[in-house]
């Protein structure tokens, strides 16, 4: 485990299991219901208050806030235009009378938003080295916000308040969907449903591709965050590493000879090129293609603020920022962070295996710089 963040946000997510554990949930294909020993357990990261104090923000807006409605003839999403201004911002009042009749309320990635959710899912992606999101779904008594359905990315159901009736049926509906795969139409679940009820404190793990729908029951009200765990398939990440490839390799920019189609077998030379691909180096550009997207992709969280004098004793590598270092076939080493780098000397480089595990830097200049920058913190 590399932190304290991680260790924080693995504990409340897993409770009771081990990393290796957990390694293998998410390596296989089962779902599972995890029964909470704290009805409280998730209320630090979420609260039906919190929620109403965004909605009362100029953040509050489409397609980021959304209703769902399974009573509603055809799709379940409510139109924004009923609960949403003409610029997107919700309109409140409209937004509270469907909420009244019904419909749920789905705020999209609010760890970007809410402080708390946002430690917690940085903590998992230092562990898991991919992007963790949170959804928030806020249901009215004796309603049921989306259909029978299947997601394309494995999620993790924190209940907060209320209950919650599940049903989940086993075994993949569509072999390890994607956000590309056609979903077709009027699609229903295979053999017969688990039925279980989420309590405060309890999480249910669902894989990508298992069938699943919830709703509250008469006088209960739910409040629960869906914890999404973005990986990367071996075709989005293929994709990526062609993509950078091309940049630097005469031979994947040669043209393809559609004019001989029909004459020639292009099987040698679609090997020859996949080939190219499948090399020592390119399998290390593919894993530092996959942290730096990480880096990119999330909000930088250093522990610094706006007056922030260079602190005394041990300092580490920051838990807020996603950090990596890649080594050049030079010998270079450099320092991958979000929105920037840093080449490093030898000398700088071990200081920086030093500092990742606290020590005190002294006047050291290298640590002034990377406290500057955000990226260290006391330990």
């Amino acid at each position: 485990m590399p932190d304290g963040m991680t260790e924080a946000a693995f504990a409340l997510a897993f409770e009771g299991m081990t990393v290796d554990d957990a390694l293998a949930l998410r390596e296989g294909l089962e779902w599972r219901h995890f029964k909470g020993t704290d009805p409280a357990r998730f209320a630090p990261l979420l609260s039906v208050e919190a929620l109403d104090a965004h909605l009362r923000t100029d953040g509050a807006r489409a397609p980021r806030i959304a209703m769902a409605d399974e009573a509603r003839n055809g799709s379940a999403g409510v139109p924004e235009e009923e609960f949403t201004l003409p610029d997107g911002r919700v309109d409140l009042p409209r937004l509270l009378q469907r909420f009244d009749a019904g419909a749920s309320l789905v705020v999209s990635q609010f760890h970007e938003t809410h402080p708390p959710l946002a430690r917690f899912c940085r903590g998992l992606e230092r562990l898991f080295l991919h992007p963790v999101q949170a959804n928030i779904y806020l249901t009215p008594p004796a309603a049921q916000g989306f259909r029978t359905h299947f997601d394309t990315h494995d999620v993790l159901v924190l209940q907060v308040e209320g209950r919650k009736r599940w049903r989940v049926w086993d075994g993949e509906r569509v072999a390890r969907p994607t956000r590309r795969t056609p979903w077709p139409g009027h699609m229903q679940p295979e053999g017969e449903p688990h039925l279980l009820v989420l309590e405060p404190g309890d999480a249910l793990y669902i894989p990508r591709g298992v069938m699943h729908d919830a709703a509250t029951e008469p006088g209960s009200r739910s409040l629960h965050a869906t914890i999404g765990f973005m990986e990367a398939s071996w075709a989005q990440a293929i994709r990526a590493l062609v993509d950078e490839a091309e940049l630097t390799d005469p031979g994947l920019r040669e043209s393809l000879p559609s004019w001989r189609i029909g004459e020639a077998d292009l099987l040698p030379a679609l090997a020859e090129k996949l080939a190219r691909l499948a090399t020592p180096d390119q399998a290390e550009r593919l894993a530092n293609l996959l942290l730096q997207q990480l880096a990119r992709d999330r909000q930088p969280l250093p522990a610094r603020g706006l007056f922030a004098p260079f602190p005394e004793g041990k300092l580490r590598l920051t838990e807020g920022m996603h950090t990596h270092l890649v080594q050049g076939g030079d010998g270079t080493q450099t320092l991958f962070w979000t929105g920037g780098s840093l080449a490093l000397t030898e000398a700088e480089a071990i200081e920086l295996a030093a500092l990742a595990e606290g020590a005190e830097p002294g006047e050291s200049p290298l640590a002034r710089r990377l406290w500057q920058m955000g990226l260290l913190e006391q330990a």
